[in-house]
């Protein structure tokens, strides 16, 4: 091919191209009067002028911001002296939120012809596998927006699903799976917080450690399955025992319990904790191997005013200090912090 006649192919092709990517309206006016055209997303053959240029014009309307062509391959045909033919295959990027139509290769066919002294356009049929527009659409928007919609509530449904899934998981991995009571992982998290929170108003906080006595040898009476049947129980006593905002109970480890208590007076431990006592003296669980008959507990009761001076393990510690002081004393008894 000539090469004068080559650049002008590629002059009339780029002068399609970017008037039809503009939404350029003088791109009507190329069209030859004799005209021949189709549109991939309609099963219509064009044969006149008239018509071609109203679905130019519906296309400009229903996207009338500039769309982005992206050139995989050209094909430069000269014909005749007065005929030459251009077929590319791009990708076509609407201005919309969804990049579908952008993946699927279009198909384009121009034929221009000379027309006294100008180059016209005498054909132009493109091919865009993008399905059957609706009546009225050059491409198919409104099943995007309908499949659009779809997505969304697809999207919103599964957000929740996803966002219910994210609350079990923790609540399963912040609760003991025997007893059904807050575990080791949620006490340790709400310590520091309620720790925290009690420096900022200037409140106490308090804690009451419990530890089933001669839980060894329960279980080596009354076997495993009858010690976990305990654990439940107590756990169930304890998280029934008239909770207070802001209140914890978790199991701490193996026999041991403890109870959080935030924003509370010394006074108002002392008579919950004998209060939690009385409640599991009363379920009387069966133990052969103790003087009562019955499972006995200890407990040892920390108070503190949340400080920078000392963190929130000072409390576990002073708690556990009075819990072996009760142990010492013979057990099934409470003790108290600094208190022989």
């Amino acid at each position: 091919m000539r090469p004068n006649r080559q650049q002008l192919i590629r002059s009339l092709f780029d002068e399609y191209i970017e008037m039809y990517s503009s939404r350029d309206n003088r791109l009507t006016h190329r069209f030859s009067e004799n005209f021949s055209g189709y549109a991939g997303s309609s099963d219509l053959l064009v044969n006149n002028r008239k018509e071609w240029m109203r679905i130019t014009r519906q296309d400009f309307a229903q996207v009338p911001e500039r769309i982005h062509i992206e050139m995989l391959d050209l094909s430069l045909q000269d014909l005749a002296d007065n005929l030459v033919v251009v077929t590319a295959f791009f990708h076509i990027h609407l201005p919309i939120p969804n990049p579908m139509l952008s993946r699927e290769t279009a198909r384009l066919v121009l034929i221009f012809r000379l027309e006294h002294k100008d180059w016209m356009i005498a054909h132009s049929g493109i091919s865009i596998p993008y399905g059957l527009a609706h009546k009225g659409e050059i491409y198919p928007i409104a099943q995007l927006e309908e499949r659009n919609v779809e997505l969304e509530s697809m999207i919103k449904a599964r957000t929740c699903e996803l966002a219910e899934a994210n609350r079990q998981l923790e609540i399963l991995s912040n609760t003991d799976s025997l007893t059904n009571i807050g575990n080791r992982r949620l006490f340790d998290m709400m310590l520091q917080t309620e720790w925290s929170r009690g420096q900022r108003s200037n409140s106490s906080l308090a804690l009451i450690m419990l530890d089933i006595d001669h839980f060894k040898q329960f279980n080596d009476h009354y076997g495993h399955l009858a010690g976990d049947d305990c654990l439940k129980q107590l756990a169930s006593t304890l998280s029934q025992s008239g909770r207070r905002a802001g209140e914890l109970v978790a199991r701490y480890g193996g026999e041991e319990f403890v109870i959080l208590l935030p924003n509370i007076d010394k006074q108002t431990v002392l008579d919950t904790a004998q209060h939690i006592h009385q409640l599991i003296q009363a379920i009387a669980i069966p133990h052969a191997d103790t003087d009562l008959g019955i499972v006995p507990v200890s407990a040892g009761v920390a108070y503190l005013q949340p400080s920078n001076q000392q963190n929130a393990l000072e409390l576990v510690r002073q708690a556990d200090a009075a819990l072996y002081r009760a142990k010492s004393a013979g057990r099934n008894c409470i003790r108290v912090m600094n208190e022989k």
